[in-house]
């Protein structure tokens, strides 16, 4: 069963984070990396199906020194204050406790891989690119990571758009990113938009939901 835990981040501030170990036998850790909603339910139902998979998984609750346990609902209001805490939130903190994340993953073995998705999808890349000692990284339709595709990933990484993504070019993300690092794969869902991963009714697609897991999971497995 998942459980909330404190971990503490660099500057000594303890966060909040929703851990489960692993159901089978351990293959090695995963950061997750919320949405702009916090750890609401779909992180969770994420966090488990990790677990199910092999991995013990891991996810911070970024925006707690501004609101401890922030969650929001999928509907204007919480959107809106979503993207005011992840806009307040300097990408330089949220990466640290990304890093305390894998350091606290780290102590139970040494893989540790990491998926975000939407906000956490842009905090995946960039985790990816500036952080040590991650295995793989699999960014979910990050909204920076075409600003970022400059940025050269020290693991293997992929990245997933959605064709329909309504504020994300699909693929003008992807000729960013084959510019700069043409070994990364970019795979586009035809049929799928913003947060296709996420199983709330009005955003989930479960063909393209399914196979980019089970592209996540060979990267995972393979690092």
């Amino acid at each position: 069963m998942g459980e909330t835990i404190k971990i503490a981040g660099a500057d000594g501030f303890e966060f909040s984070a929703y851990h489960e170990p692993s159901f089978t036998p351990r293959k090695g850790g995963v950061i997750v990396i919320q949405e702009i909603f916090g750890l609401d339910r779909h992180v969770r139902a994420d966090v488990e199906r990790w677990a199910k998979a092999g991995y013990e998984a891991v996810a911070p609750s970024l925006y707690d020194r501004r609101e401890w346990g922030f969650t929001a609902d999928h509907d204007p209001a919480g959107l809106q204050a979503g993207i005011g805490h992840a806009r307040a939130t300097p990408l330089e903190q949220a990466l640290t406790d990304i890093a305390a994340a894998r350091e606290f993953l780290k102590t139970r073995g040494e893989k540790v891989c990491v998926v975000g998705y939407c906000y956490g999808g842009s905090l995946a890349w960039l985790s990816a690119c500036q952080l040590d000692g991650l295995a793989a990284a699999s960014s979910y339709y990050g909204s920076m990571v075409q600003a970022n595709a400059a940025l050269h990933p020290k693991c293997p990484t992929i990245v997933h758009l959605g064709r329909t993504d309504p504020g994300i070019p699909a693929d003008d993300v992807a000729a960013a990113v084959a510019s700069h690092n043409p070994d990364v794969p970019v795979y586009i869902y035809e049929g799928a938009g913003h947060g296709f991963n996420n199983e709330s009714p009005e955003r989930y697609n479960a063909e393209a939901a399914d196979l980019a897991r089970r592209r996540t999971l060979e990267l995972f497995d393979n690092a």
